[in-house]
């Protein structure tokens, strides 16, 4: 199956539910009813509705919190049964579903170890991580042992949105969040969030300690590609005397690939495209969050030559998770 113009399509942010997870936030994972029903459908919804859309392969993910919403005195036992339910899922439609896994950070040991487990013995392409973890940010050293891994097992971690802190929401967001909820999510505040967490992974050291890391962005980069100039020029020539200048632009575009999920503006993947090269963008929807269709539809027509057309829609993804 390809779309209409010849091309395989790989998505690799299409996020599913676990009933555990389900069951252990009281039904609040995913948003609304309509939403959460798809997000546990792994056959014939999600099937039929790939299917229309010329999509061949899902990587599948799970959506926040993951395993993310256990204490961690379980968290690393829950994420096993987790990865193992999405890998017997996967196992029915391999030539349909590839998977990243739900990582438990709050034991960042047991996180490396369910990452070296899901990537040696499962398949899966990398692991997915959500927003904070018990207030911190992911560039937190203590988490460091997941990237250690990674980087041995050389695969990607793909930073996804999660939450604002709750002083972030007190602070920023509650004179509009009643009337305007999505300021705290895909309005606003994930982009704040996930933006922060790329530019504080650059400023952190991680990728000096482990040079051939790999990070995955959504949603073209989170807005840090529009801003790469401004960011670079900044902390190369305001940095205090005696601290090293950062070279934000040269440290992004070697680690990090950007996807296209949920943002399918011309205007701002040319920007990525000159900002980064068309080698560091992978096409994704969104799933269910956002229809397949409109990605498909617009890929079609995107102002890009055909060899970066596939780059973007199979090749990218090929290389990097190598499928």
């Amino acid at each position: 199956m390809t779309t209409s113009n010849g091309i395989q399509v790989i998505a690799i942010e299409e996020h599913y539910l676990d009933p555990v997870v389900d069951e252990k936030v009281g039904g609040k994972a995913g948003g609304g009813p309509h939403i959460r029903e798809r997000l546990a459908d792994l056959s014939d919804v999600r099937l039929k509705e790939m299917d229309a859309a010329g999509i061949d392969i899902q990587v599948l993910s799970h959506c926040p919190p993951g395993a993310q919403a256990f204490g961690p005195e379980d968290a690393a036992e829950q994420a096993r049964g987790i990865n193992d339910r999405l890998n017997e899922t996967v196992r029915t439609k391999p030539d349909r579903f590839a998977a990243f896994a739900t990582m438990p950070t709050q034991d960042p040991a047991g996180a490396a170890d369910e990452l070296e487990r899901c990537v040696e013995k499962l398949g899966f392409k990398g692991a997915m991580v959500h927003g904070l973890t018990q207030g911190l940010f992911i560039d937190d050293q203590r988490f460091w042992p997941i990237f250690e891994r990674a980087q041995a097992l050389d695969v990607p971690i793909y930073v996804h949105p999660g939450p604002p802190h709750p002083g972030v929401i007190d602070l920023y967001y509650k004179d509009y969040a009643e009337k305007y909820p999505a300021i705290l999510s895909a309005g606003w505040g994930f982009t704040v969030e996930t933006a922060t967490t790329g530019l504080r992974l650059v400023l952190s050291g991680v990728f000096d300690k482990y040079p051939a890391l790999k990070i995955i962005i959504g949603h073209l980069g989170e807005g840090l590609p529009f801003l790469m100039w401004r960011i670079n020029h900044t902390f190369m020539h305001f940095t205090p005397p005696g601290i090293d200048p950062v070279p934000f632009r040269d440290i992004f575009c070697e680690h990090f690939y950007i996807t296209t999920s949920g943002n399918f503006s011309n205007p701002a993947l040319l920007c990525c495209v000159q900002e980064m090269g068309v080698d560091r963008i992978l096409f994704s929807v969104d799933w269910p969050y956002i229809e397949n269709s409109p990605g498909t539809t617009w890929m079609e027509n995107v102002p890009l030559s055909q060899e970066d057309r596939v780059k973007m829609l199979n090749g990218n993804a090929k290389r990097l998770l190598k499928m």
